[in-house]
């Protein structure tokens, strides 16, 4: 009996620890709490997980501020930036080496006028069709990039880019000189997004309410 209880102790802080470590790589920024909804989705159906590229989040969200004025009243995303902005725009003001630029292998773009929290967002937005699940699964992509970003009033923009670029080369940024966005978030590793900011309130029933401010 004390055995399974001290087995029951281990296993509930493992548990623990592995909430805290994602919480931890995670905190601050919803881009990369999207990107661990992705990478939990392909793995539930047996596909490989994706490098989390700094670069192609970078890119993901300078794909959005072509967007900002093309959704629509039932929440309809419809932009298509140039496949030139990506090489002549967005990777110099990310700051990623254009020799490392790889294939967008696939895309998602989706947008609402309230904010969503990222699994919702995932969901209601991102996720809808077979479609957009069968670009999601893609047994191609290697790599992902997500970018978000939105109006005070609406909408809010989520971007997601896949790469089937070489892991940990494609998307390098500028050695030194890293990535300087002011506006919205994007993922990474240790990507932190201080451009969505949260005004913690205590209500009258004691909750802690987390009220994004969405700032472009």
């Amino acid at each position: 009996m004390g055995w399974e209880v001290r087995r029951c102790g281990c296993l509930l802080l493992c548990l623990l620890l592995s909430v805290l470590a994602v919480s931890a790589k995670t905190h601050g920024n919803v881009a990369n709490v999207l990107v661990n909804i992705i990478n939990e989705n392909r793995t539930a159906h047996k596909l490989p997980r994706l490098y989390n590229s700094s670069g192609l989040g970078c890119i993901a969200l300078q794909y959005i501020t072509g967007c900002m004025g093309n959704c629509s009243s039932n929440n309809t995303a419809s932009c298509e930036p140039p496949e030139d902005d990506i090489t002549e725009i967005f990777a110099p003001n990310c700051g990623v080496e254009l020799p490392t630029v790889g294939i967008i292998s696939g895309r998602l773009v989706g947008c609402q006028w309230k904010y969503l929290e990222p699994a919702e967002a995932f969901s209601n937005v991102l996720a809808l069709n077979k479609k957009s699940l069968s670009i999601l699964r893609d047994k191609k992509h290697t790599e992902v990039g997500v970018g978000v970003l939105g109006r005070h009033h609406g909408p809010f923009f989520w971007c997601i880019l896949f790469s089937s670029g070489q892991t940990n080369f494609s998307f390098a940024i500028e050695s030194g000189m890293g990535i300087k966005q002011k506006k919205g978030c994007f993922s990474g590793p240790d990507i932190p997004c201080s451009n969505i900011l949260v005004e913690h309130k205590v209500n009258d029933d004691g909750f802690v309410y987390e009220n994004f401010t969405k700032e472009v």
